[in-house]
């Protein structure tokens, strides 16, 4: 009899902590960026999870802790100065022409193969700003490939963890 009310307890107690919050399952990948050569000061990169429409989801990772520059980010900062969430996924220095940094990306599994996309953003300093130096479709065979950048990124790979 105790027994069956120490189980009926636990299971209650089980209900209450869990039975309200919502199970995340997700994946972390190691993301290397490796920058093209260029000169000038480092640059900002802001990667970021879109839907379907290419509507922002949610900042996964922002290189650059210099908030005095985060509006030269253009797109991301329409949609991240308007909701001025707290960023979590801030990192220390900007990436300097010709380097690589390695950060990790957690990524909810069921966003991969349904239509999501991730966008790398990147600026530098008095230069150019690329809205989709790197943009691809979070599917499982991307999350293997090495993708080409269109600006201040030479490529990214990302390694499943």
């Amino acid at each position: 009899m105790k027994a069956t009310k120490i189980f009926t307890f636990g299971l209650i107690a089980s209900f209450f902590l869990y039975g309200f919050t919502k199970v995340t399952n997700q994946t972390s990948y190691k993301c290397m960026i490796q920058m093209k050569n260029y000169s000038g000061e480092g640059a900002y990169i802001v990667v970021s999870l879109l839907d379907k429409e290419d509507k922002y989801v949610k900042t996964l990772y922002v290189q650059g802790d210099d908030e005095e520059w985060y509006s030269d980010i253009t797109e991301w900062w329409d949609f991240q100065g308007k909701v001025r969430a707290d960023i979590d996924a801030i990192t220390g220095a900007t990436v300097s022409g010709g380097n690589r940094t390695i950060s990790v990306l957690k990524i909810d599994t069921d966003k991969i193969d349904n239509g999501y996309k991730l966008r790398f953003e990147s600026a530098v300093e008095d230069q150019e700003y690329y809205k989709d130096d790197v943009q691809f479709e979070l599917t499982s065979e991307n999350l293997k490939s090495k993708i080409e950048g269109k600006g201040f990124i030479r490529y990214i790979r990302l390694i499943s963890q």
